[in-house]
């Protein structure tokens, strides 16, 4: 018998991470949503928020919610495009790269101890695969 197929093994690992990351999200006063709201501004000028939904696969309306607390919190802002007054640019403000930084230090500090248990060749080389396989989706 072969191997298992790739979504048979990466589906249970995803759901362990993502059930990691919620307390260490909550903690730092972020969702999911948020995280990933952030995560893709950060390093981006600013951007027109329907651009922003469709990167991160968020319906366009639904993301409203989102972004209004992450403005709240400070983490983001957002103005009228002034070439275009139907739409709003959306950016992330140094408080919000802040947030994102420690919060994903704090991630990847708890992932170090699931990728412990690969020596550190394999350890490099399932991240270099995955970067190389996500990039591509």
């Amino acid at each position: 018998m072969g191997r298992r197929d790739l979504a048979a093994m990466i589906t249970p690992l995803g759901r362990a991470l993502i059930a990691a990351e919620r307390p260490i999200l909550h903690e730092h006063g972020l969702t999911m949503w948020g995280y990933v709201v952030l995560n893709a501004l950060d390093g981006q000028p600013a951007g027109a928020q329907a651009t922003l939904a469709a990167a991160i696969g968020a319906d366009k309306t639904r993301i409203i919610p989102v972004l209004d607390e992450l403005q709240r919190d400070g983490l983001i802002e957002r103005q009228p495009d002034p070439d275009d007054r139907r739409a709003r640019l959306v950016w992330i403000t140094a408080r919000g790269r802040r947030v994102r930084e420690a919060a994903q230090a704090d991630i990847q500090r708890n992932e170090e101890r699931l990728l412990a248990r690969l020596p550190p060749a394999d350890r490099r080389a399932f991240i270099r695969a995955l970067e190389v396989l996500s990039g591509d989706l």
